[in-house]
């Protein structure tokens, strides 16, 4: 059986990793073209690619799937199967159709909920407890397709998206080779998603990245928790922006009534405590602008910050 595997981030690298240790004929890898990354703008291959390629793998890097000729060149492949996770791309309907098994998606939530590109992110931002891998036959929709199988997996208080994503790429890779003999079998009983409970988990922007301080404490710890430590939340200080990389969870604290949200009330090497909409917020790890990550207690003794500070506004 010939396999073609699709799959971009760090994600995607288990479940190749699985199918070719366990011996499946993984024919190609296809991967998002080559992007420029960091302060220089290095062009930097993803992750799939540099593990495809150190399995001895060909790797395909069409910039758009739904082009002709990307089509025709996985076509060329002759896949009985094609497995994707965290391509990035939306899949045509002259891809889907190639396979003669179809094509199964490695999803990182609950189907339905948490359809699209950034489930494992909005599942911390939102506060949800629990989240889990989806194993799913791939549709014209979005993540819309019939569930294959899934795993639960608990989010903890401690998990950023960055933990998240590990635990969820090593239980995706084990529940996909769980599934993988059913679907060679045609075993297969899948279920189909009920609509009605769909919810959405489009790409993040700039603006959910913004700390908006008139939130809640517990809204915003999960905010944090869940941009690092890809791009990191961010608010303003003196018109710079100034990144939040760690707080502390919030321990039921209202601070002051008549204190405006996002006014610093207390400055120590323990953490900077900030009012918000409903609570104090401890934040732990910061990034000033053009300086590195660190402790507040590292910045603290360079720093000019005292309790009547306020953060956010904008730019200067």
């Amino acid at each position: 059986m010939r396999i073609v595997f699709m799959g971009t981030p760090e994600f995607a690298v288990p479940s190749l990793r699985l199918l070719i240790e366990q011996g499946y004929n993984v024919v190609a890898a296809v991967s998002q073209p080559d992007r420029p990354k960091g302060r220089k703008r290095v062009l930097t291959p993803p992750p799939l690619k540099e593990a495809a390629l150190a399995f001895g793998l060909p790797v395909l890097q069409p910039e758009r799937m739904r082009s002709p000729e990307a089509v025709a060149a996985i076509a060329e492949l002759q896949p009985d199967l094609i497995v994707t996770a965290a391509y990035g791309q939306i899949l045509p309907k002259a891809l889907l159709e190639i396979p003669r098994l179809g094509c199964i998606n490695v999803h990182g939530s609950l189907l339905p909920r948490y359809r699209g590109g950034a489930p494992i992110q909005r599942s911390i931002i939102n506060g949800e407890s629990v989240t889990g891998v989806t194993i799913m036959y791939m549709a014209e929709g979005l993540d819309t397709g019939d569930m294959i199988s899934r795993v639960e997996v608990p989010i903890t208080d401690e998990d950023t998206s960055g933990t998240l994503f590990e635990k969820l790429s090593a239980a995706g890779a084990e529940l996909l080779g769980r599934t993988m003999p059913s679907i060679i079998a045609g075993e297969v009983q899948a279920e189909q998603q009920r609509d009605e409970l769909a919810t959405y988990a489009p790409n993040l922007t700039r603006d959910d990245e913004r700390i908006d301080w008139n939130k809640s404490a517990i809204s915003i710890y999960n905010q944090i928790r869940g941009l690092s430590p890809m791009a990191g939340a961010f608010t303003y200080l003196n018109g710079e922006v100034f990144k939040v990389w760690l707080s502390a969870k919030p321990n039921g604290s209202n601070g002051s009534g008549s204190t405006a949200p996002g006014t610093v009330v207390a400055v120590s090497a323990s953490g900077i405590e900030v009012q918000t909409g409903d609570g104090i917020l401890t934040l732990l790890e910061i990034q000033p602008s053009g300086k590195r990550v660190m402790t507040v207690a590292d910045w603290l003794p360079g720093a000019r910050l005292s309790a009547g500070a306020v953060f956010g506004g904008g730019e200067a």
